[in-house]
């Protein structure tokens, strides 16, 4: 077990995904926006490292695993929508996108 307690880690966990929380609901930038979805990711991803270290077993940490593979997958697909959606409409502003409207 390691010197530093599992409340420090849980807090900046929660810290974390306050910041992603805040910055979905603030921000306009898709891609500022998704990079705080993965900030979201990431705090959740040390949330069950934790307690998977707490307990004593491997489960979180294979969890995290599928996680970050599944998060890969998701900025690849993400990016190349935000990348598609910039060549039509040349912002990447989300009040100023209109999917629906060409």
């Amino acid at each position: 077990m390691s010197s530093i307690p599992m409340e420090y880690y849980l807090v900046l966990s929660a810290f974390l995904f306050c910041v992603g929380i805040a910055g979905v609901l603030i921000r306009r930038n898709a891609i500022v926006i998704f990079m705080c979805i993965e900030l979201m990711l990431s705090s959740a991803n040390l949330t069950l490292v934790t307690f998977s270290s707490y307990l004593g077993n491997s489960i979180g940490q294979v969890f995290v695993f599928f996680v970050m593979t599944v998060a890969a997958a998701e900025t690849a697909v993400g990016l190349a929508i935000i990348i598609a959606i910039f060549r039509n409409k040349r912002t990447v502003n989300i009040d100023e996108i209109n999917i629906f409207k060409w």
